[in-house]
């Protein structure tokens, strides 16, 4: 379900070239900055690459991109 809502020209100004280099929609880059920082408030100890680094792992799950760990 989608809600309209209204954000700010310089949000949107800002999203632009960010969502340009990470092939998004403004809205999808929005989208993803406000997951982050979720994350972020919800995980203060923990550094931003990491939090990113989670939701990549995240999503590989979802895709089915699991190889098993094997201890040498």
């Amino acid at each position: 379900m989608s809600t309209a809502i209204k954000v700010s020209e310089e949000l949107v100004a800002s999203a632009k070239p960010y969502a340009a280099a990470m092939q998004r929609s403004v809205t999808k880059q929005i989208e993803y900055w406000a997951k982050l920082g979720k994350a972020a408030e919800d995980n203060p100890d923990l550094p931003v690459s990491m939090i990113v680094d989670v939701l990549v792992s995240m999503e590989e799950v979802k895709a089915g991109m699991l190889k098993e760990y094997t201890f040498e």
